[in-house]
């Protein structure tokens, strides 16, 4: 096999076309077509089903794909290792995360060292985040839950308050805080299963015994943020999280601590390549300035 051979695959699997594959790198279509062919016909199997100009990954293409993606991400790795030694004046950080949140403070200071680096944010879900890094599409991740797996190396960067939010016309829209107990019967919006939010906040409830009338699961922050707006019920959220609004109340506990966290986490065998040990470090300051006050 030829890296070339491989490299024309990835391409064609990326893009799910030969056409777009050969614009990505640059050469002409009957060249992509050729690699792809001398490679399924080298080794006797089928990496593509032929859908006219669209093409569908087989069973053993998936996993070649799979492979394929390790690959050149490692290549991407070996030339950000051999280029710029020692400092970080070019590259790209690759950054797969729950929310804007939670990464935002964590990128401004990564930007402020690194101004030349290029920097993606990807957003998702928690399986997202994981999966990303898994297929090594995302050099560092963010969650708002521990992961305990020890394919992963974790750093708790962060804490943040939960809060509820209410509309303007709700009996706790001019109030602070509330007791806890006092949710008791409430219309609430939940995220859904999954949600740190909505663990930490079901694990509050049932501990102090308070039972909810729970009418939604949404998924969307927007659209949970506009059913609260519209009347329908109360909702939780991440105190870091909240967007004001002109009919939202944001409304705290004044008996309890509900809490979130940010993690910041990688592959552990990616640990010490140079972009991902850069963005670790930028997180020092934050963590021990966190640590003091508490």
């Amino acid at each position: 096999m030829r890296l070339t051979q491989l490299r024309s695959f990835y391409a064609v699997a990326r893009e799910g076309s030969f056409t777009r594959a050969a614009e990505h790198l640059h050469v002409s279509q009957p060249t992509i077509t050729t690699q792809v062919r001398f490679l399924e016909e080298a080794y006797q199997v089928e990496l593509f089903h032929r859908r006219g100009r669209r093409v569908q990954l087989t069973e053993i293409g998936e996993q070649l794909m799979q492979l394929a993606q390790q690959i050149f991400s490692l290549e991407g790795d070996a030339v950000a290792l051999l280029g710029d030694a020692g400092t970080l004046r070019t590259g790209h950080l690759r950054v797969a995360a729950v929310g804007p949140y939670h990464v935002t403070k964590m990128l401004v200071d990564f930007s402020l060292r690194y101004p030349d680096v290029k920097v993606t944010v990807s957003t998702g879900n928690s399986q997202d985040v994981l999966d990303r890094l898994l297929d090594y599409s995302a050099d560092v991740g963010v969650l708002a839950q521990l992961v305990r797996d020890d394919r992963f190396l974790s750093v708790p960067f962060s804490q943040h308050p939960v809060v509820m939010f209410v509309p303007s016309t709700h009996r706790f829209a001019k109030r602070r805080n509330i007791r806890l107990a006092e949710l008791q019967g409430e219309r609430l919006i939940l995220r859904e299963q999954g949600s740190t939010t909505r663990k930490a906040l079901e694990l509050a409830l049932a501990k102090a015994k308070v039972e909810v009338d729970v009418v939604m699961e949404i998924s969307s922050r927007e659209v949970i943020r506009e059913a609260v707006a519209q009347g329908l019920g109360i909702a939780a959220v991440s105190g870091v999280e909240f967007v004001p609004g002109p009919n939202l109340h944001m409304v705290g506990f004044s008996d309890t601590e509900i809490f979130t966290y940010a993690h910041v986490l990688c592959l552990a065998e990616r640990r010490e390549m140079r972009m991902v040990s850069a963005f670790y470090d930028t997180l020092v300051p934050a963590i021990e300035a966190r640590k003091r006050k508490s």
